[in-house]
């Protein structure tokens, strides 16, 4: 007669050694599979005398229910662990404080030209957007720059050709508007501008400009003055006080340059405004009626007046930046300060 208890020790000595699912899964089969232990005993029952079969085949069914319970309770038991362990290298602290994600946000002289934009947009500007290169015509010619003006020079502009240039200023789409419209105009133009200048704390060949213009009838130099005044107080605060002072630019005439009191000092003298309590924020004037003739627009019936800007000015005023290529480094330490 076969000894069950043999093979019982034999299941439970490997039993003991199983730490896996894997391992598991072989046991089973070496016992449970096509070619296992009881497998093999089942078909032991044809040598087994005929008044012997039934209780050798009770034997069988019995250690089979046995064995397979065993492995079920060792399954349950090894899945539960290997989830405990997946569980608690997931295990997330609901508590703690959820990851910060950086957001991008706009470049600080993308913030004040849209601040500047609004407050023109407030008092009925239209923004009408020029282009990187242009012509001579309307870069110089239209705007009252003869030939002998330095600033046609190549060491001061940059020349695509003979006949087109990276645009100096943002007031040739001025002239286009002109060209293609009737007064009442009443304009600003933001953009790129580029010139040949050596890179220094205040100066980059390339930078940013909004320019202004206005022409309807029975504009005078008030209005300028007017507009310029609210202009700043609105971006510097309603204590801002503006003086004009006489300058010469070959589009405007009177021509003037707008001066602020000063964000640091308010007015009283500091460092930053060289003790005069004012500091030079832009240029600005009547147009002159040779541009308004180059245009097709009788200076007899209407006049004008223009403006321009630089932003990073203005920002670095707002901010008390004292280094114009601080805007162009893309330090984060610098950029993440507005």
């Amino acid at each position: 007669m076969f000894d069950f208890n043999d093979l019982r020790k034999k299941f439970f000595d490997l039993l003991d050694g199983v730490d896996n699912l894997k391992k598991l899964e072989e046991l089973r089969i070496k016992f449970f599979g096509k070619n296992g232990e009881i497998k093999n005993l089942m078909c032991e029952i044809k040598n087994i005398a005929t008044e012997n079969k039934k209780e050798f085949g009770s034997q069988i069914n019995n250690l089979k229910s046995e064995l397979e319970l065993k492995v079920s309770e060792a399954k349950k038991k090894l899945h539960d662990a290997e989830q405990n362990i997946r569980f608690e290298s997931e295990k997330i602290d609901i508590s703690l404080p959820g990851k910060y994600k950086k957001l991008g946000k706009l470049h600080v002289l993308s913030m004040v030209e849209n601040e500047i934009i609004n407050i023109f947009i407030q008092m009925g500007f239209e923004v009408v957007n020029g282009f990187n290169i242009e012509d001579i015509e309307h870069n110089f010619t239209g705007l009252n720059i003869d030939e002998k003006h330095p600033a046609r020079d190549e060491q001061d502009t940059f020349y695509i050709d003979k006949n087109h240039v990276l645009v100096t200023a943002t007031s040739p789409i001025q002239i286009r508007v002109m060209e293609k419209r009737k007064p009442p105009i009443k304009i600003i133009s933001p953009g790129t501008v580029y010139r040949s200048d050596e890179i220094d704390a205040t100066h980059t060949p390339m930078f940013n400009q909004v320019e202004g213009l206005l022409v309807d009838k029975n504009i005078s130099m008030s209005d300028l003055r007017g507009t310029l005044d609210l202009f700043a107080k609105k971006l510097f605060g309603s204590e801002t006080k503006t003086r004009f002072r006489p300058h010469y630019f070959p589009f405007t005439e009177p021509s003037a340059e707008m001066d602020v009191s000063c964000f640091v000092c308010k007015g009283s003298g500091c460092k930053v405004c060289k003790n005069t309590g004012f500091i030079e924020l832009l240029g600005c004037g009547m147009v002159h009626p040779t541009v308004l003739k180059n245009v097709n627009i009788d200076p007899d019936e209407f006049s004008g007046f223009a403006f321009g800007m630089g932003l990073e000015r203005i920002a670095m005023q707002c901010f008390g930046i004292n280094d114009i290529r601080l805007f162009y480094e893309n330090d984060l330490r610098f950029l993440e300060q507005f």
